[in-house]
């Protein structure tokens, strides 16, 4: 099955409360599936990882074997095609476990959106925000 994961992660203030948002969809737009979480404090670059991680999970989880990843985060688009390094330690493992990941699906591509083609894992993710920070 092919599907397109849209994934976002963002935190209130850095480090700060922090969430992410995911969603699948099939090559109609249908949704399969959508996952958030309220991550506690942690920051933004933690909280754009795990939600790639809970998007991928998810897809495989599904029977996805084909999948198309859109972030609106250039660092981590960058951090897993190799063109930047992950430094920071505690990002490590989890770009570690993302490549795992996507090593498990016949064929993935990952790829960088505006903010703006990724409203509906952005909108998740703020709603997780909005129940935890009491906004």
């Amino acid at each position: 099955m092919r599907a397109t994961l849209y994934a976002d992660g963002g935190s209130r203030g850095n480090p700060g409360p922090a969430a992410y948002g995911a969603v699948l969809v099939n090559e109609t737009g249908e949704t399969l599936r959508q996952v958030a979480a309220f991550l506690g404090t942690a920051t933004n670059n933690v909280a754009e990882w795990s939600g790639l991680i809970a998007g991928l999970e998810a897809a495989l989880e599904l029977g996805v074997d084909d999948i198309d990843v859109r972030l609106d985060s250039e660092l981590v688009v960058r951090q897993l095609s190799g063109a930047y390094r992950v430094k920071q330690a505690h990002l490590i493992p989890l770009h570690a476990k993302a490549k795992t990941l996507l090593r498990r699906f016949a064929r993935s591509h990952v790829a960088h959106v505006r903010r703006e083609n990724n409203k509906e894992a952005d909108a998740l993710l703020n709603q997780v925000l909005d129940v935890h920070t009491k906004k």
